[in-house]
């Protein structure tokens, strides 16, 4: 079954949207860089306190980057898929996986900017739209290998529908500025 254009639409729209913001959060911060505006930090009172708390944010960022790897609609569908499962059950499971790598992680907003935090949350946020949005459109009773199917063409035939690579960027851009 082929995706439909309607959904290949709110799927665009959508992703370029938060591309938008995300692009603008990034802009935003080099322009503060470069006015010599220094991010929020407390606690540079004692510097082996700062030390840990940039050693706590830098391992907080690196996990958000394993986790938009891990939620990462094509590498969810290689690590979830099972034979034999319904697109409901498919479509069940892929969501269930992001919500848990998310709340496992969910600690991390702690050590993070708010803009870092915004991006995985509506990175998780799109990647949910999307798997509920292509299993709308097909029979609750198909196999679903063609829900795993139908996202991984829409992902091919437009690659930008996808956030992945802006919100590792961007998480990567506000770990480096730590280091």
């Amino acid at each position: 079954m082929s995706i439909d254009t309607n959904q290949f639409i709110i799927a665009c729209v959508v992703a370029l949207l938060l591309a938008g913001v995300l692009v603008w959060l990034i802009l935003r911060q080099k322009k503060q860089l470069k006015k010599g505006a220094k991010p929020d930090r407390k606690s540079e009172d004692r510097p082996d306190t700062q030390d840990a708390s940039r050693q706590l944010q830098l391992q907080a960022y690196e996990r958000l980057i394993l986790l938009t790897d891990r939620i990462a609609i094509p590498n969810l569908i290689h690590r979830v898929n099972q034979p034999g499962l319904s697109v409901r059950d498919m479509q069940s499971l892929l969501a269930m996986s992001i919500r848990q790598e998310f709340e496992h992680n969910i600690t991390q907003q702690i050590y993070v900017s708010p803009e870092a935090w915004d991006a995985v949350r509506n990175f998780k946020e799109q990647n949910l739209l999307i798997i509920n949005q292509v299993a709308s459109f097909m029979p609750a009773d198909a196999p679903g290998i063609e829900l795993s199917k139908n996202l991984l063409d829409l992902l091919v035939q437009n690659p930008k529908v996808s956030l992945q690579n802006i919100v590792s960027e961007a998480l990567a851009y506000e770990a480096k500025k730590l280091m």
